[in-house]
């Protein structure tokens, strides 16, 4: 969906690191310090207040500074918080003789939770080869204090753009659902073009502002298909499986919209909105 195939070649890097003696490593750890290690905001904020700092942790940095020893790397792209692992890439390529990479960082993008890092683990994320529909619906799920990070690093919209649309929602001449829709519309065109951004579109009017569900809906993570009788019970909208089997049966709980009618039905975590009563309200996610 983003690289072209025909120009695009994916290495794994157990290809240089397995071969790597003890003695190498030892070698490639000669050139750092601990001092190095915890001046990184991350290890410095966990030494201070006393929580563990793994020392794989370390070996992680090592091992991706390795990597571009090893890819004689010309540009390597990382989140801010990989600076430290990147420029110590940089390091080892100048002690090997080799020109240094460029280091390029991006601000942490984060997930529809609008809290932590976007992450599979998590359950948090934009899948970007989802269908249209989960895409869109995510996107609305998301916090409104979030869209400004959206907006600046997913968007294909210009510096002056966003900053005009926040100065009118600042205004109160933009609703931030509206402008919500517009975000989701333009990351729903990205990866699935205008006939897929019309689809969702329609599919979130049609379903959810209809029926006027919530703007911001918590996400459930799901590791895997599940009944109707026992997602109940694990996500603590039913105290019992005989609580959750009478809740279905007398048509109190939905999924994107339509009643659930029988009690053996099973559900996949695609995105949809669960629905138990008129107040408790969850997006079904895969984690």
């Amino acid at each position: 969906r983003i690289l072209d195939p025909q120009s695009t070649i994916v290495e794994y890097n157990d290809r240089w690191l397995a071969p790597l003696t003890f003695a190498d490593l030892i070698e490639v750890a000669s050139n750092f310090t601990v001092q190095q290690f915890l001046a990184r905001d991350n290890f410095g904020k966990r030494f201070q207040t006393g929580d563990p700092i793994w020392l794989h942790e370390f070996f992680y940095a090592l091992l991706q500074a390795y990597d571009a020893v090893a890819l004689r790397t010309d540009v390597q792209v990382g989140g801010t918080e990989q600076l430290f692992n990147l420029m110590a890439g940089r390091k080892l390529m100048q002690l090997r003789g080799l020109r240094p990479q460029i280091c390029l960082t991006l601000p942490i993008l984060v997930g529809t939770d609008g809290h932590l890092r976007m992450s599979k683990s998590t359950g948090n994320y934009i899948g970007i080869a989802e269908p249209a529909e989960v895409q869109y619906g995510k996107v609305m799920s998301i916090p409104d204090a979030a869209m400004r990070n959206y907006f600046d690093l997913v968007t294909r919209w210009a510096p002056d753009q966003i900053e005009q649309l926040f100065a009118d929602i600042a205004a109160g001449r933009l609703h931030p659902r509206d402008a919500k829709m517009r975000l989701a519309r333009e990351i729903v065109e990205i990866f699935n073009g205008a006939e897929g951004a019309d689809r969702a579109e329609e599919h979130f009017r049609t379903v959810f502002q209809e029926r006027e569900l919530p703007a911001e809906i918590p996400p459930y993570i799901m590791a895997r298909e599940t009944s109707i009788v026992d997602l109940l019970v694990a996500a603590r909208l039913a105290r019992s499986k005989s609580e959750a089997r009478r809740l279905v049966e007398q048509g109190g709980v939905r999924l994107d919209g339509q009643v659930v009618a029988e009690i053996e039905t099973h559900v996949e975590p695609r995105g949809q909105v669960l629905q138990v009563g008129r107040r408790h309200y969850l997006r079904l996610v895969q984690g």
